[in-house]
């Protein structure tokens, strides 16, 4: 493979990267295709995990505040009894001594039902805040959900579509692949990696780089189209060809 490879014109081995550069071109356009939606998924999924993390805290506060909240109206529930045992009591005292001591033990309990009272208030309130803060969590989870399964459907509709035909294109750019050198592949791979096109070999378009827009020489021009050497542009550093460098094999049987 070495060998044949060192047999190979400039012309070929220019025609040989162009194509490769056509064909991962191709493969680029269905990655565009599919846009920023592998991501969108990603980050929503991300998203909706954090969510469901705290609507379940949220919800465990509502639960512990519903469970103060009935824990203090047991406390009055028991003070009230207390309170009615008590005044039952005082009708058969025998001495001041336990009248004062059974009216004592009254108005604790009835300072047990204010604080109780009081507490229940202010758990109400943020059961109240804690609900409302939850329910619009549990709304916007669910939204996103469906934001969700419909990025999902639109991602595997678009994958289905392209799948047989990127993985097509890959193969046919391995096979490409292994008919250049490594030196020119390593170079190839370097500029479309620097680039967001992935443009690495380009035609000259009107008079100009089609990479970088640069207007090109005429003599540097007619450099190109003869096809003897490799020549990048100096500004951007891709591999410059001419727009007829695909028919030259048909040139060569034409000649």
């Amino acid at each position: 493979m070495a060998v044949a490879q060192q047999e190979l014109s400039v012309a070929e081995k220019l025609k040989q990267l162009y194509e490769l550069q056509l064909i991962d071109s191709q493969i680029d356009e269905i990655h565009i295709m599919k846009g920023e939606l592998p991501m969108e998924v990603s980050d929503l999924e991300d998203e909706i995990a954090g969510m469901e993390t705290r609507s379940a805290r949220l919800q465990s506060q509502v639960e512990e505040l519903e469970h103060e909240i009935n824990k203090h109206n047991g406390n009055i529930k028991e003070a009230e009894a207390l309170i009615k045992k008590y005044q039952t009591q005082l009708d058969n005292v025998k001495n001041n001594r336990e009248f004062e001591a059974l009216s004592k033990e009254i108005e604790m309990q009835h300072l047990e039902i204010k604080l109780s009272e009081k507490r229940i208030r202010e758990f109400k309130t943020a059961l109240e805040n804690k609900q409302q803060t939850h329910e619009v969590t549990v709304q916007k989870l669910e939204q996103k959900k469906k934001d969700l399964d419909t990025k999902k459907v639109e991602l595997q509709q678009i994958i289905e579509k392209t799948e047989q035909e990127e993985d097509k294109l890959r193969k046919k750019s391995e096979k490409a692949r292994k008919k250049i050198e490594e030196r020119l592949l390593r170079a190839y791979d370097k500029t479309r990696t620097s680039y967001r096109n992935g443009l690495s070999v380009v035609t000259i378009e009107r008079d100009a780089c089609g990479g970088f827009f640069h207007i090109i020489p005429p003599q540097k021009q007619l450099e190109i189209s003869q096809r003897k050497n490799i020549i990048a542009c100096e500004h951007c550093g891709r591999i410059l060809v001419d727009t007829q460098i695909l028919n030259l094999g048909n040139e060569e049987e034409s000649e």
